[in-house]
């Protein structure tokens, strides 16, 4: 497969070496041009190439952005209609200043690139996890997982295929907005290394226990029980207690720390 990368730091020079290890083809870009990325592609080997940003963004049916935040608005968004764009990027308000954001940080270059099939993937976990992270002899479920999460499931299921190719298992998170909120910056599961079956464990409850706040459940006004939570979300009240149990711990660990 022909992969276009639009940013050469820690998360794109690591993806772009899990590619071409698993057999693909990449070219890689950053805002500087391709002379200055011509050590980076020696390193990667002979699948790989340096090319311009554009270059980059017309050189496969799938390319991955790994820049700053704050230059999203530099992502060709002509040049990538139509195609699979893995987003890897995050907000840093410290970084990247105050901006006008849509619902996610994703939602927002979404929107950007509105004939694009966004996925967000790669962005929750740590550059140096994913460098040395891989398993790729071990079982889906023991090995670390990647999150991702899209409202284009073909598109999904493509990102999921390449997160299996370089040794991690794919946890989808759901839909962009919602699956994308779970996995940004301030998400008790943002860059925690933990397995597949762990992740899927701990992001259940999280999503459950988000839901139960927009059910009202936390509203002492709204009086909701427990049996009628578990029944608005088709689950046993053995199970939503549990998985209550595991989310506030999630979110007072996350506030603590």
């Amino acid at each position: 497969m022909k992969i276009g990368i639009i940013g050469a730091g820690n998360i794109g020079g690591t993806v772009a070496q899990h590619f071409v290890d698993a057999g693909h083809e990449v070219m890689i870009s950053n805002s500087r041009g391709p002379e200055t990325l011509t050590d980076l592609v020696d390193e990667l080997g002979p699948n790989a190439q340096a090319g311009t940003v554009s270059e980059a963004a017309d050189f496969g049916d799938i390319a991955m952005e790994a820049i700053p935040f704050s230059a999203y608005e530099s992502l060709p968004a002509d040049a990538l209609s139509g195609k699979i764009v893995i987003s890897a990027a995050n907000y840093y308000p410290a970084r990247d200043g105050m901006m006008d954001l849509a619902e996610t940080h994703t939602d927002t270059i979404a929107e950007h690139l509105e004939d694009s099939r966004v996925v967000k993937a790669f962005n929750e976990t740590y550059w140096e996890t994913l460098r040395d992270g891989q398993r790729p002899d071990a079982d889906l479920d023991d090995r670390l997982a990647i999150f991702l999460a899209g409202d284009d499931e073909e598109a999904k299921e493509v990102v999921a295929g390449l997160i299996k190719d370089i040794g991690f298992a794919p946890v989808d998170a759901g839909p962009l907005t919602e699956g994308g909120r779970h996995i940004e910056p301030g998400s008790p599961i943002y860059t925690e290394p933990m397995t597949a079956s762990e992740a899927r464990t701990r992001l259940a409850a999280l999503q459950t226990t988000v839901a139960a706040y927009e059910h009202g459940y936390y509203d002492p006004s709204k009086e909701i029980t427990v049996q009628e939570l578990a029944d608005e979300l088709d689950m046993s009240e053995e199970s939503l207690s549990e998985q209550l149990q595991q989310g506030s711990e999630q979110l007072i660990s996350q506030y603590l720390e």
